[in-house]
């Protein structure tokens, strides 16, 4: 069987999210807790919190992103597309990671979990690509252009990282996202000019 690297990325996290809901003890062992990789050297928890989730509707709304992004993500990448989307995805999710763990590595109690960061590196090496693609979201009845709502999503995660005033983890949102630009830039540099110019031509 020939599965696209999205598919496999989906098969994984799911089935390691469904595992872990069941084994409460793994569950624990794979959150991304800052303090228990400093103090007790658990550095798998950069990458397995990745594949564990909150609940089906965390998971859900992450796969679903990733779905829908991380195939033409892989096209555009060319030949070695899916290598190369497994690549981004799993640093985007250790990348995304690192600014938590310098935040709370002293703070015994603080958890965090999700791919979050991973999705949002594979979004917005898409929006890099196809700038003006409409991006749908809930309550919206019309697509915004992927770099109009990428720019206000960088702006959002920035501000609400800083103020801490909920459960979400944004500053992994948001340094995924911006690992997910240099990525694509530092691979395809010629995006940065295809990028500018669809923007330039862009009329509403």
């Amino acid at each position: 069987m020939n599965l696209s690297a999205t598919t496999w990325i989906l098969i994984v996290t799911i089935a390691a999210s469904f595992y872990a809901w069941n084994q409460q003890n793994i569950y624990q062992k794979w959150m991304l807790n800052p303090y228990q990789i400093k103090h007790s050297k658990q550095y798998w928890r950069f990458i397995t919190s990745g594949f564990v989730h909150l609940n089906y509707t965390h998971l859900f709304f992450n796969m679903f992103a990733l779905y829908f992004f991380g195939q033409h993500v892989a096209n555009y990448f060319g030949a070695m597309g899916n290598q190369l989307l497994v690549v981004l995805y799993l640093s985007g999710i250790v990348i995304s990671d690192i600014p938590t763990y310098l935040k709370y590595k002293d703070v015994p109690n603080y958890n965090s979990l999700g791919a979050s960061g991973g999705v949002a590196a594979v979004l917005f090496s898409s929006i890099m690509f196809e700038p003006l693609n409409p991006i749908y979201i809930m309550f919206i009845p019309i697509g915004i252009p992927g770099f109009v709502l990428g720019t206000l999503y960088l702006i959002y995660s920035y501000y609400q990282g800083k103020r801490m005033s909920d459960n979400i983890n944004h500053d992994a949102h948001l340094y995924g996202a911006i690992f997910g630009l240099v990525f694509t830039v530092l691979l395809r540099p010629g995006v940065i000019v295809s990028f500018v110019q669809q923007i330039k031509d862009w009329s509403l």
